[in-house]
């Protein structure tokens, strides 16, 4: 087992507040001085910033990411009978969100090397009793929907396609970026997302008119206008404070994104031969790395080893959503989602990450490889690029 000469955590939020400690606490002071903790100007002026950036008509700020699907929903017109299509790989908020909707969650498996949902194979899911699709772009890399819309537009009922954009803040496909790709979109502000809060936040984005009006009187107890209820919505504001502290953030989000690039791309020059599955290299896409994902067999032995040098990994996720005890029946086999939990580590990546530090997470994989004879097979079919597949 090697020894530390470094410790490398998953992320530092320490250092990235650090250059923006005093604005925020500046904006946080003024808050204190207007007691106006909750919507008001602040989270309109943050909304405003936030459709500006991502090119879209409306963006409405919640109080989580998954309030942000559950509005989603709601305003789709997802309900009791109805179906809603994602994968199987993903956070389990998108499952939780269907299944508090009263809607019953179908699956679609990977497309082998992408991490992200097959559309032939969400397409071939459709049913009359479908109303939402789901794509997760996963990672912060953006799935290509186009083809999905496009599939379904002849469709006799109406199918929302609802992105899940949580990692993918900043991302972008052909140009558009994330948020702006299907008829909603939903973002979650975790404190370590890409563009993180200090608590809980979420956003749901669209262009449609209808859509916004909805989850903007949903988010607020179903108001309308002071004490006139229109609908049963639920508490689900932005509030204030978390507004100014992303607005100070979003300043710093493509500087912080294109370091996560840098990382990626260092990682992927010192790990290129090696028989691992590297994220993927799209010319039409601008992943913003939220995670960089390698899929390796034996990988929980690629852990100890990275644990023992003193460098941080993670799982995400080590189970498949149709793994979960919470479900009661079975959904059966989805066996590229399986494989990819059963392979799939994370490594460091954050825009504060330095060359050397990079170099010594990738040497020290180099030499987990060279130790377990190229780990778990010898196989280099692995390691083709996504836009090779």
């Amino acid at each position: 087992m090697p020894s530390p000469k470094m410790k490398i955590p998953m992320l530092k939020l320490v250092d990235q507040h650090a250059p923006l400690r005093a604005r925020i606490l500046g904006e946080i002071d003024r808050l204190l001085q207007t007691g106006q903790f909750v919507l008001g100007e602040p989270v309109a002026s943050f909304e405003a910033g936030v459709a500006d950036y991502l090119g879209v008509k409306h963006a409405i700020g919640v109080a989580s990411g998954t309030d942000a699907l559950m509005l989603a929903f709601r305003a789709a017109g997802v309900g009791p009978g109805d179906e809603v299509i994602t994968p199987p790989f993903s956070f389990f908020a998108i499952s939780e969100a269907i299944h508090l909707a009263g809607a019953d969650v179908v699956f679609a498996d990977l497309r082998e090397g992408t991490y992200l949902m097959d559309p032939e194979l969400a397409v071939e899911a459709v049913t009359e009793r479908t109303k939402a699709i789901v794509p997760v772009h996963l990672y912060g890399h953006p799935m290509d929907v186009a083809p999905l819309r496009s599939a379904i537009a002849d469709q006799p009922r109406c199918i929302a396609v609802i992105e899940d954009a949580a990692q993918a803040f900043g991302a972008s496909r052909g140009g558009t970026k994330a948020g702006a790709l299907g008829d909603m979109a939903t973002f979650s502000f975790y404190p370590t997302k890409n563009l993180g809060g200090c608590g809980d936040g979420g956003l749901v984005t669209t262009n449609i008119d209808a859509y916004a009006e909805t989850i903007r009187t949903l988010r607020d107890h179903g108001q309308t206008e002071k004490y006139l209820h229109g609908s049963f919505g639920w508490n689900s504001r932005l509030d204030a404070m978390q507004a100014v502290i992303l607005s100070a953030k979003l300043d710093s989000l493509d500087e912080w994104n294109e370091g996560r690039r840098r990382v990626a791309a260092q990682y992927r020059t010192l790990l290129a031969d090696l028989p691992a599955g590297l994220p993927p290299a799209d010319d039409d896409c601008v992943s913003v790395y939220h995670q960089f994902a390698m899929r390796v067999p034996g990988r929980d032995s690629l852990i100890a080893y990275l644990a023992e040098a003193g460098i941080a990994s993670a799982l995400h996720y080590p189970r498949c959503l149709h793994q979960q005890p919470a479900y009661e029946r079975s959904f059966g086999s989805f066996p590229v989602a399986e494989r990819t939990a059963a392979e799939i580590v994370c490594l460091p990546i954050y825009p504060e990450l330095t060359e050397d530090e990079v170099s010594y997470v990738a040497e020290t994989i180099r030499d987990w490889f060279h130790e377990t004879k190229g780990g778990a097979h010898s196989s280099r079919q692995e390691n083709r690029s996504w836009g090779e597949r």
